[in-house]
């Protein structure tokens, strides 16, 4: 799994750095992604890299504004004209189902495709099936903004082919049995028990991605003990009234909630236009007083999420 940055500026782009939206790739035998906000010009950013917008399953938009919806009825259009046949869930606030409907029905598009909009009506789990869980809750914003929690189930552990070896066990129906955590009998009567010959599950990776937010509680909630930890960081240091003031936060606050909630690892994004390019290095090390596994986001940054497999005793 890997999570790419397709725009990383708050309100509107700038030279070299688009507005919100990110893709998160999914395990490879699944072979899609999901994506987190769409503002304008997300398709031209994905075009960039090597996501097919035929493999886009899901998207999860954190809120209404522009600068993390505009780009929507472009994609979705572009999706049906790409080859993608395949169902797309659009996950949102209030408001996101009228606002892709509407665009829709006014400029005549048609899909080729089933399109489900799903509006959250209340913090918990709101999609799950036997890989993933992700939940949403609610953070400070001028309009009602969500972030996201996305939790992989933990896999099954290996089954130990030389202890299998040694009891006489062969490949076939008995091998599936364990395989799924099922106790077996042999011919000859005897027990084979799953947890004696299989190793430890594999815990699943926690990715944690949060809408623009002034510091709160649920930051800390969602993030907790997250793999990566996506936060905004619209303004630096030096700004923590301002960035209040408008529902957004500083370097800081990001590096707090990332230490509060025990991440392992910090991306901040969605900077403020007054900053450079070449000042994102610096707002990182803001962060990084308090917070070291922190990366300064830049558009089409990819930062993979490994598994971490514990060793066993």
């Amino acid at each position: 799994m890997d999570i790419t940055f397709l725009g990383t500026g708050a309100g509107r782009p700038v030279s070299g750095r688009n507005v919100t939206s990110s893709a998160l790739r999914l395990p490879a035998a699944r072979g899609t992604f999901w994506l987190f906000d769409c503002g304008e010009g997300t398709q031209h950013q994905l075009m960039k890299t090597s996501h097919k917008l035929s493999r886009l399953e899901r998207i999860f938009i954190t809120h209404l504004h522009g600068d993390h919806t505009f780009g929507l009825p472009g994609l979705l259009s572009s999706r049906a004209f790409s080859g993608g046949t395949t169902p797309v869930t659009v996950y949102g606030p209030k408001g996101i189902k009228q606002l892709i409907e509407m665009s829709l029905s006014l400029t005549q598009t048609n899909l080729e495709y089933e399109l489900h909009i799903e509006e959250i009506e209340e913090e918990g789990i709101i999609f799950e099936d036997e890989q993933f869980t992700v939940t949403a809750a609610e953070l400070e914003h001028r309009v009602p903004c969500f972030g996201y929690r996305i939790v992989e189930k933990p896999v099954s552990g290996k089954l130990n082919a030389i202890k299998l070896q040694g009891l006489g066990v062969k490949p076939g129906p008995v091998y599936g049995r364990l395989k799924q955590g099922l106790d077996a009998e042999l011919p000859d009567g005897r027990m084979v028990y799953a947890n004696e010959v299989k190793g430890p599950s594999i815990p699943g990776r926690v990715i944690t991605i949060l809408g623009d937010t002034s510091p709160c509680e649920n930051t800390v909630l969602l993030g907790v003990g997250a793999d990566l930890l996506v936060h905004e960081a619209t303004f630096a240091a030096d700004l923590p009234d301002k960035a209040v003031e408008f529902g957004h936060s500083t370097t800081i606050h990001a590096a707090e909630a990332a230490v509060r909630a025990g991440a392992k690892k910090l991306v901040i994004t969605h900077f403020s236009s007054r900053y450079r390019q070449e000042d994102l290095e610096q707002l990182a090390d803001e962060a990084r007083v308090l917070f070291p596994e922190t990366l300064a986001a830049t558009d089409l940054l990819t930062v993979p999420i490994p598994r971490i497999v514990e060793p066993r005793e």
